[in-house]
């Protein structure tokens, strides 16, 4: 669609489970688009977002074909590349939520559907849009260390993939995104508790230019923690997601000198949602008024380092059951 017309972008959601009703809702809110729909396989959860948000409810992801501009795959994760492939077909942007496939087959499948049909791709990884971590992102200089928190208490939703993939994938998206340089060792654990996967997980990797990253997630915790902390030449980052700010310790003077002192500041930018910031970003692209933040080229990347990080999880719990 050209940035020069008037009418509205037509989009759809597909998934309106406890995050797609959110991407729903951030459409039915923008004055540039029309939702025309929103699809679940779940008798009547379609019907009611649809009354919410005044919109259309399908059982069927194809019955948008031919009346969808755009769309959000908010779908599980291991149905994202056959429903996403489909709809690129037909022409169909998308904004495909992370991760962008469980497999790298899946994800080259959709890079390829976009590149064959001329259809955006993006793949909502929503951190990207935090606004503190856009003030950080401003700031780093060639990353030296990175540790990385994030945990949650359990609910039955993204039970279809482990811990990694639904949520320490968000730090390594950042990580990768913030170090100019390629992984090249990996060491990682983890275990199932509460599911068939591993809900509870901690990694160590290191990056060919020396920078080292710690990341740690579970899915079975008793608080909400989301925290990253990162060293960069002469500075210490500490960085809350949930409360979107960042302190910054600096070192002034000559490092080692009795003259030295430390200052400190703090980044706190407007709040925003990020899922709106995302959404928005996904709609300016399709509108041609700005280029795509998180490319399918990007989210297969992050997927790879993730990937990664489970193969060395799940064999280190091999050993443990069976040394």
């Amino acid at each position: 669609m050209s940035g020069d017309r008037l009418d509205k972008l037509r989009v759809g959601v597909i998934g309106v489970g406890s995050l797609g009703r959110h991407h729903a809702r951030v459409y039915a809110s923008l004055p540039e688009v029309s939702l025309v729909g929103v699809v679940d396989a779940i008798p009547g959860r379609a019907e009611e977002v649809a009354r919410e948000y005044g919109t259309r409810a399908f059982a069927d992801y194809r019955e948008l074909a031919g009346r969808v501009d755009a769309a959000s795959i908010v779908t599980p994760t291991v149905l994202h590349a056959e429903i996403g492939e489909a709809m690129l077909k037909e022409g169909v942007s998308l904004l495909v939520e992370k991760p962008i496939s469980d497999s790298l087959e899946g994800a080259d499948r959709l890079i390829r559907a976009a590149r064959q049909s001329g259809g955006l791709l993006q793949v909502g990884h929503l951190e990207r849009f935090n606004p503190a971590v856009r003030a950080v992102r401003e700031i780093v200089k060639r990353p030296r260390f990175f540790e990385a928190h994030r945990l949650g208490v359990f609910a039955p939703r993204s039970v279809d993939i482990d811990v990694i993939l639904d949520l320490m994938i968000h730090d390594l998206d950042i990580v990768r995104m913030m170090v100019p340089s390629e992984p090249v060792d990996i060491q990682a654990v983890g275990i199932a508790i509460l599911t068939e996967r591993i809900d509870i997980a901690s990694a160590r990797i290191r990056f060919a230019d020396g920078c080292v990253a710690n990341v740690t997630a579970s899915r079975v915790s008793t608080e909400k923690v989301r925290k990253l902390r990162l060293f960069h030449a002469r500075e210490y980052i500490s960085l809350d997601y949930t409360r979107q700010d960042a302190a910054v310790f600096s070192v002034d003077g000559p490092v080692g000198s009795t003259g030295a002192q430390i200052t400190s500041r703090t980044l706190a930018p407007p709040h925003r949602e990020p899922l709106r910031e995302e959404l928005r970003s996904f709609v300016d692209a399709c509108l041609g008024r700005g280029g795509i933040e998180c490319s399918g080229e990007d989210g297969r990347a992050t997927l790879g380092l993730a990937l990664r990080v489970l193969a060395e999880a799940e064999r280190a719990q091999a050993l443990e059951i069976d040394p």
